[in-house]
């Protein structure tokens, strides 16, 4: 496959384009091999989705026999709109002449489905529409049972499970955790953003998914490796990139993936042959200002003390004690209580990361290049 740029920011490109996670890579399919389900945790744009994709890729090459099927359920707001994007995500994957396919579209065109296409990605999508519950939760189980009854073993990645709790039906949950538990021919990755909810699911002895999988959590890529991938990529191409500027990169995107790639490609894209600090810093500074129109809109609709909060997360990198007089009263937070509100608002909101550890929770600004931009601002 030919890549014109060799750090790819969405998407999946082979695992000359992927760096490092052979821990999780080996995790992830020990467990599908050992029939065992897995819950996938990470921040978002840690390289979650691209982990799957690796795996997904990893198990067909040791193992073609495997299926493997990946199901967004990010953009769904109802049970229905589950079903409809499992439908598809099945449509899409599996040929209408396979025996999977086959099974699937006999099944599906019974219940007089209607299509449409996907406006981003062009690709066909399936809606269904029920008359009660027992037919939606009956088309369920029959779905599920079409992937069970396949005959070679299939990967079904969730991608966003914790959606499922928002969804305004009763016991989703446990509808699902109903068909789940007696599949042996499937195995399951959930993969979530929302640690916390993720970590309720599955944790909760009073959830039905307590303790039913494993669980893997994704963190930052080893420093060293990472360095190694962007170099080597940078050099095959017949460039050079300076230590110390290699450094900031490092440094300036807290190696979250996304970031990082995101750099890296555009310096890629630069065409510079020797890439030093001063092309790095431009790159940098292009990206803020790209991205602050964005930015300066959240000010607007952000309440006075949020807004104080976030600037301080930024300043300070990562805060530990958000309650702290000292913090408050540099930033004019107001009290320990705004502050421990703005924390759990803006974390809902997708705007704070709050990381937890054994022994200590730290706090700080979700987006990268949005802490950045407040740091450089304010």
């Amino acid at each position: 496959m030919y890549i014109e740029n060799p750090f790819i920011i969405k998407g999946y490109a082979g695992k000359e384009y992927f760096c490092d996670r052979e821990k999780e890579t080996y995790t992830l399919l020990k467990n599908i091999l050992g029939g065992s389900d897995t819950v996938l945790i990470s921040p978002r744009r840690y390289g979650k989705s691209g982990l799957i994709f690796h795996a997904m890729a990893e198990l067909k090459n040791l193992h073609p026999e495997f299926e493997t099927l990946y199901v967004d359920i990010s953009a769904t707001s109802t049970l229905n709109n589950f079903i409809d994007s499992l439908s598809s995500a099945i449509m899409n994957t599996f040929p209408e002449k396979s025996s999977l396919g086959k099974t699937f579209l006999a099944f599906i065109k019974g219940i007089r489905p209607y299509f449409t296409l996907n406006q981003y990605t062009g690709k066909p999508e399936i809606h269904l529409e029920f008359s009660h519950e027992e037919q939606k939760n009956n088309t369920l189980r029959q779905i599920l049972d079409i992937l069970e009854s396949h005959s070679s073993p299939v990967m079904v990645a969730i991608d966003e499970f914790q959606q499922i709790t928002e969804y305004p039906e009763k016991n989703v949950e446990a509808l699902l955790r109903s068909h789940i538990q007696h599949m042996h021919n499937t195995r399951f990755v959930f993969c979530g953003s929302r640690r916390r909810m993720m970590s309720s699911m599955f944790n909760d002895a009073a959830r039905p998914f307590y303790a039913s999988s494993s669980t893997l959590y994704l963190n930052k890529l080893d420093r060293d490796k990472y360095g190694a991938f962007i170099r080597g990529h940078f050099e095959e191409n017949g460039r050079t990139i300076q230590e110390d500027a290699l450094d900031y990169i490092l440094d300036w995107t807290k190696r979250h993936t996304y970031y990082t790639q995101r750099v890296c490609n555009e310096l890629y894209f630069d065409g510079a042959r020797n890439i030093d600090m001063p092309a790095v810093l431009r790159i940098c500074n292009n990206i803020l200002e790209t991205e602050g129109f964005n930015f300066l809109m959240l000010k607007e609709i952000l309440p006075v003390q949020q807004w104080r909060f976030l600037i301080g997360l930024a300043k300070e990198g990562s805060v530990s004690q958000i309650t702290s007089a000292s913090f408050i009263s540099k930033y004019k937070i107001g009290s320990t209580t705004t502050a421990s509100r703005a924390a759990e608002s803006l974390e809902g909101k997708d705007l704070v990361l709050k990381h937890t550890e054994k022994d200590s929770v730290s706090y700080e600004v979700d987006n990268v290049f949005f802490s950045r931009w407040l740091e450089a601002e304010f």
